[in-house]
């Protein structure tokens, strides 16, 4: 009779660590999470939060603009919730069938970011940026720059939102990439949520010219299962939820 070795003894500990762990890890039930990347610090730490509540589950979080995470549910893309900063790509989802419910969330106002040499102290100097970066106009934060600057028409006239339009360099696809081009030195200014503010130059702009963000979530209509989806869009609108999102600069949004 042949006696196991002290180092095979130790491997076989070693495996039985091994697999006891990829169990352990295996039988976390996943949560595919799409967010608006405006949303990577808050939702980051809603995880935390949640995962914390809920050890069982595993939350698997994807930032991008909305309209990127919104085309990509709809060519078939595995999500169980999707958190969007436009309600309306979640409408349009939701007429197509593919999530149910959207409910807001959180909202968020503008800011004009600029560089720390800016010449601009007020928004009426908006116009004399030579490089302002803003969001595409698929993109929220582009749809919401383009209502601004609507209502900035009707007050200071066309031919001030003319010079600012002659002034744009670059239509980026989120808002992290119109915030990045001001902190590199790239642009003058740029138009983004004030979430999105940190340690930048940022000038006021006028509560009667501002736009009021909302960002609404929904959980998937393929979500497996859909109670798992529903009860973490319930965390999100949950006082516990709302306490997170309004640490991380966002206003309550959750009455209807």
């Amino acid at each position: 009779m042949v006696l196991p070795s002290p180092c095979a003894h130790a491997l076989a500990s070693l495996a039985v660590v091994l697999a006891l762990g990829c169990s352990d890890e295996e039988a976390r039930e996943p949560l595919v999470v799409f967010a608006a990347s405006s949303l990577t610090e808050a939702f980051g730490e809603l995880e935390r939060a949640y995962e914390a509540a809920h050890p069982a589950v595993d939350v698997q979080l994807t930032f991008a603009g909305s309209q990127v995470l919104r085309l990509q549910i709809e060519q078939g893309a595995p999500a169980d919730v999707f958190a969007s900063a436009d309600p309306s790509h979640l409408e349009a989802l939701r007429s197509a069938g593919a999530v149910q419910s959207p409910a807001p969330f959180a909202a968020s106002g503008l800011a004009l970011i600029v560089s720390a040499d800016s010449p601009i102290e007020r928004f009426e100097d908006l116009d004399r940026a030579e490089r302002l970066v803003v969001g595409a106009p698929t993109v929220p934060v582009g749809r919401y720059t383009r209502e601004l600057l609507e209502r900035a028409e009707a007050t200071h006239g066309a031919a001030f939102v003319q010079r600012i339009g002659a002034n744009v360099v670059s239509e980026e696809s989120n808002v992290r990439l119109v915030r990045t081009k001001v902190a590199l030195g790239e642009a003058d200014a740029a138009i983004v949520y004030r979430t999105e503010i940190g340690d930048l130059r940022s000038v006021p702009i006028p509560p009667e010219l501002d736009v009021r963000a909302t960002y609404a979530v929904a959980a998937t209509s393929d979500a497996v299962p859909r109670r798992r989806a529903r009860a973490f869009v319930a965390f999100v609108r949950s006082p516990a939820g709302q306490a997170i999102l309004e640490a991380h600069g966002f206003r309550p949004e959750t009455a209807r």
